[in-house]
């Protein structure tokens, strides 16, 4: 089943704890720290795969982890990083923060990568805390937990193939019958209001997308009725499929007008290949005009066929042409014009707030949050080394302006601690 929506789960990797570790060899008493630092945790990173088009085997999943780093070890050994988790998505794919919907990504082309949520900070061992004054650390630090987010993502396909031609011309039911998609069709002009996509299926591997653009009308170039918003979507296929309607009075003049229309658009949106089609060969009129078609069509430079999506007259050929041609072109470049720009603001790490939960203080900020979930607290040089911390971030003094007292409990992150004097 097609799927172009997804909610999903992802979680970083943990970073690895720093090691407390002291060098013991025989005839070296005094070996120094030797606690190496942990590794990263793994990024979660989103990437595109060119053979992806649609989010169905992302949406089986929806929890994504990526692993932790290895811990420092002895002898100054430093762990592995974590691996990173990467997600394989379609091109046009957007990725937005599914509680705020914010924009976090947008992965148009083949070569997009994007780290979504990196992984958590690699602790440092008691190797890095020496000092003239403090050969002899007891103190590390743990790998900064990794983050978690879910996150929507939206697929915007960009289509190999579109379907031009005026209304009526079929351009809906050959959707509907040569893949899974179910636009709606009825007997009027302008049925389709906004463009349908469908992936076809060529074989069990290979496929392309197709897009039904909705009807051209004579001034479309110049905006008439909503022609600029259904010619983009023709800027950015590959392969045009001009679909004639072999029940109209002069099919000829309707294949030049809607030549025209793309023409006037865009200089050279006329020559991008192009298959010409003569629709409804179950009716006797299309079946009248087609050698008169076919001539004056190929003198013109297209190729031509004839179909039957009602009575599915040499539907398979046309799919397995269509794919032909969809391979000879180089991939297309997408660059919409009409996708919001999220530009994020600086965010100051050191900023906190401060207030009364039921039972405690509880302290929020990036950095402060940050640094008790990497603090070893059953270690008191690692405890007097946050109180320092603290004071110099000014929490230590706003704390005691909000009203804490000796006793109270005080919450950091995960982390939650007893006031004292």
């Amino acid at each position: 089943m097609f799927q172009d929506e997804a909610n999903i789960y992802i979680r970083s990797g943990d970073g690895g704890d720093g090691m407390i570790s002291f060098r013991r060899e025989k005839y070296v008493p005094l070996g120094g720290p030797d606690g190496g630092d942990g590794g990263r945790g793994g990024h979660i990173i989103f990437s595109v795969n060119p053979k992806l088009n649609s989010l169905n085997p992302i949406k089986r999943k929806v929890h994504y982890r990526a692993e932790r780093g290895v811990h420092g070890g002895r002898k100054n050994q430093s762990g592995a990083n974590g691996p990173d988790t990467i997600i394989e998505v379609p091109p046009g794919t957007l990725v937005r923060d599914r509680e705020s919907g914010e924009l976090l990504a947008e992965l148009l082309k083949s070569d997009d990568e994007v780290i979504v949520l990196e992984g958590g900070i690699s602790g440092r061992g008691n190797a890095r805390f020496a000092s003239s004054v403090n050969r002899a650390p007891h103190m590390a630090e743990r790998g900064e937990p990794g983050k978690e987010l879910w996150v929507s993502l939206e697929l915007k396909l960009i289509a190999d193939v579109g379907l031009v031609g005026l209304p009526n011309a079929g351009k809906s039911t050959l959707l509907s019958v040569i893949s899974a998609a179910k636009p709606k069709i009825a007997a009027y002009p302008f049925t389709t209001l906004v463009p349908n996509l469908g992936v076809v299926a060529v074989d069990e591997y290979q496929t392309f997308v197709i897009a039904d653009i909705p009807g051209l009308i004579e001034g479309a170039s110049s905006g008439a009725g909503l022609g600029h918003t259904f010619l983009r979507h023709i800027e950015r296929t590959k392969v045009i499929i001009h679909l004639i309607d072999g029940s109209a009075s002069d099919p000829l003049e309707n294949f030049a007008a809607i030549n025209q229309e793309l023409a006037l658009y865009d200089a050279g949106l006329e020559h991008k290949p192009q298959l010409v089609v003569l629709t409804k060969m179950d009716l006797p009129d299309a079946v009248a005009w087609e050698p008169i078609l076919e001539e004056e069509i190929k003198k013109r430079g297209y190729e031509f066929m004839s179909i039957s999506s009602v009575a599915q007259i040499n539907l398979k050929d046309l799919i397995y042409r269509v794919y032909q041609k969809v391979q000879e072109v180089p991939e297309a470049e997408y660059n919409p014009d009409d996708e919001e720009i999220v530009i994020k603001p600086e965010v100051d790490e050191n900023q906190f707030t401060i207030e009364w939960e039921e039972d405690a203080w509880r302290v929020r900020g990036i950095r402060i949050e940050r640094v008790a979930s990497m603090t070893y607290f059953e270690f008191d040089t690692t405890v007097r080394r946050f109180q320092r911390i603290l004071e110099s971030m000014g929490i230590t003094k706003a704390l005691i302006e909000a009203g804490v007292q000796p006793g109270d409990m005080v919450r950091v992150g995960n982390e939650e601690l007893e006031w004292s004097e």
